[in-house]
């Protein structure tokens, strides 16, 4: 790697590990504290990148960023930043950022972003958002967890291109809000955002009707894998007699439409029209360092509308990362809506947040759901929210040993109340030696009780 890199961040630890890092990887490094001096260097020409930090104490990283393109054309900047929403990754892409990471981001991909940022040539500039957009406080896509950065960034590329857009996920995880997203901040915002209704697509002239009322904006399917045989091939017909000003198209889908398709329940000609790009959006449950980001932004606008402002108990906040949330953000949202509503006190108990989920359905994702890998599923989502709890750092060690005994015991005081406690039936039916299961009873110290089975 060769070039001289300028750094601006006001953590001196960041400074000091880039400043290394970059060091040694064969560069030059310039690194400061404020952007008054970042804007002195470049007005200088000097510098072949920029790593900066969008909070600084004298001033935003994001508003230099267009007087940095007017000082140096093809200067790229790599934007850092720990305001985990989508909203700075777009702003980030609007302003001619080369690249954004969140903090904290990983030191290899890093150096290997800025690697690609002294051999390229920056990205070419896009329309910028004007002061009318929504504002991000009514967009509940927020989040610091890998997942939703990358689907930040992916979001913020393809924004302002025509190309389609097929936006998966669970049902509540937010694939409308994406779409909605993907509208209001890209080049087509002042043009409608049109909903396909499948009334009218059953209808002879509801196609036609649905073009005329989109005008060259944003056309939107919502679960297109539930359209009907002959609603396919009319949406086909349709996307088929674009005009001139065609509109940007999206799709949502929480059904995996590459299985509907070997199935032969989805038309392919269909698929490929609507699946230029891909967008995933990842459960609830995987990307649980967000619930409290979410909860709070749930808690604050239920006092907007004129809820009482409360705030979640460290036990109540334990047990909200713990549950599974089938139905995602929907759910959590109108959960918390509910605690907000109901409650006489500034902090919610752990009391009320288990009286509230345990009222809530049990169900299962529709994404990928097979019934063999259910309880696979289920372990590895239990095994993903423990590394979750321990907030970046490591687990105590001899973790294997505590997993399987945590796995071994329910499963052996299960059988032994399924066979009444008949240590040689039990054996039989965990297919284990009948002095290996005397050995594990004596070891987890498992209360054996005979009894006489009723059938």
């Amino acid at each position: 790697m060769d070039g001289t890199v300028l750094i601006a961040d006001d953590d001196r630890t960041i400074r000091t590990v880039l400043t290394q890092a970059l060091t040694r990887a064969g560069c030059r490094v310039h690194a400061t504290s404020a952007l008054t001096t970042l804007m002195r260097w470049v007005t200088e020409g000097i510098g072949d990148l920029v790593i900066s930090d969008v909070v600084m104490p004298d001033g935003n990283g994001l508003e230099m960023l267009p007087r940095i393109s007017e000082l140096r054309p093809g200067l790229p900047v790599i934007v850092i930043s720990a305001q985990n929403t989508i909203m700075t990754a777009i702003q980030a892409a609007e302003a001619e950022a080369y690249d954004y990471l969140p903090k904290p981001f990983d030191l290899p991909d890093l150096m290997k972003r800025a690697a690609r940022a002294l051999d390229q040539k920056r990205f070419a500039p896009s329309t910028r958002v004007d002061e009318e957009v929504t504002p991000e406080d009514d967009l509940p896509l927020v989040g610091r967890s890998p997942q939703m950065q990358e689907l930040y960034r992916l979001v913020a590329r393809v924004m302002n291109t025509d190309i389609p857009v097929l936006i998966s996920g669970e049902s509540g995880s937010g694939k409308s809000l994406i779409a909605r997203a993907i509208h209001d901040f890209g080049d087509r915002r002042a043009l409608p955002f049109v909903v396909a209704d499948l009334q009218e697509l059953d209808s002879s002239d509801g196609p036609s009707e649905i073009l005329a009322g989109v005008r060259g904006g944003s056309l939107l399917f919502e679960e297109v894998g539930d359209l009907s045989t002959s609603a396919q091939a009319r949406v086909v017909r349709m996307l088929d007699s674009l005009p001139n000003n065609a509109p940007r198209v999206m799709a949502t889908s929480q059904t995996n439409l590459e299985q509907k398709l070997k199935d032969g329940e989805f038309r392919q000609d269909l698929f490929y029209r609507l699946g230029g790009v891909t967008i995933s959006v990842p459960p609830l449950r995987k990307r649980v360092e967000d619930i409290p980001l979410l909860t709070e932004h749930f808690l604050t606008r239920a006092e907007r509308d004129g809820a009482t402002l409360r705030s979640m108990s460290d036990s109540a906040m334990t047990l909200v990362r713990r549950y599974n949330w089938p139905g995602n953000v929907r759910q959590l949202e109108n959960t918390v809506r509910r605690l907000a509503l109901t409650g006489g006190v500034e902090e919610i108990s752990l009391d009320e947040v288990e009286a509230v989920l345990d009222t809530q359905p049990i169900s299962e994702p529709v994404i990928g759901s097979n019934e063999k890998d259910l309880l696979s599923a289920s372990v590895h989502r239990h095994l993903r929210r423990y590394f979750d709890l321990h907030g970046g750092a490591l687990p105590p060690a001899g973790l294997y040993q505590r997993i399987l005994k945590e796995i071994e015991q329910p499963l052996i005081e299960i059988a032994l109340d399924a066979t009444a406690g008949n240590q040689a039936r039990c054996a039989d039916l965990l297919g284990i030696n009948r002095n290996t299961l005397r050995k594990k009873i004596t070891e987890l110290d498992i209360r054996v009780t005979r009894r006489r089975k009723l059938m």
